[in-house]
């Protein structure tokens, strides 16, 4: 119990609940941090992944070095967030207990296959209406600014588009 208590905000000398705990005690940590350069991409507004500047291979999610040729050299490239639902799931919980993502349930999270990146995968919130979602419908991507509830980080977020 004594445990529990010092990890409240308080005890961090964080202020009580200004933006939510997790927000403010707990950003994303962890991994190897070879996706960094794609937060810093769209913190500016761009969707950028990872391609082998050797074999050409997309690479994601992000490592260091090419699971083909081996290589560590990597270009970031430009990339038009626009795809085709891969998969999607509507959550009925908040997972993170940041307390303003629990007006948003039930959402829905899709993971989006991109052509123009080599058919990777890359998942994100659905924002709009869910008219039409189903595998295989086409999908926009925006990016959302930082705020707290996605912890500080920006965060790219899929619309479906109306077919032609």
């Amino acid at each position: 119990m004594a445990a529990a208590r010092a990890r409240r905000p308080a005890a961090l000398g964080l202020k009580e609940n200004t933006v939510g705990y997790s927000f403010q005690a707990h950003r994303i940590s962890g991994g190897i941090n070879a996706d960094e350069k794609y937060w810093e991409f769209l913190e500016d507004g761009q969707f950028r992944l990872p391609r082998c500047a050797g074999c050409a291979r997309w690479i994601w999610p992000a490592h260091f070095r090419c699971g083909d040729c081996g290589s560590w050299d990597q270009e970031w490239v430009l990339v038009e967030p626009a795809g085709t639902v891969y998969s999607w799931t509507r959550s009925w919980y908040a997972f993170d207990r940041t307390r303003e993502r629990a007006e948003d349930v039930p959402y829905v999270v899709v993971v989006a296959e991109l052509p123009g990146a080599g058919r990777v995968r890359v998942i994100g919130v659905l924002d709009g209406p869910e008219d039409g979602l189903k595998i295989g419908a086409p999908v926009r991507g925006h990016i959302d600014p930082p705020s707290p509830k996605s912890k500080g980080y920006p965060a790219l977020r899929w619309a479906l588009e109306a077919k032609s």
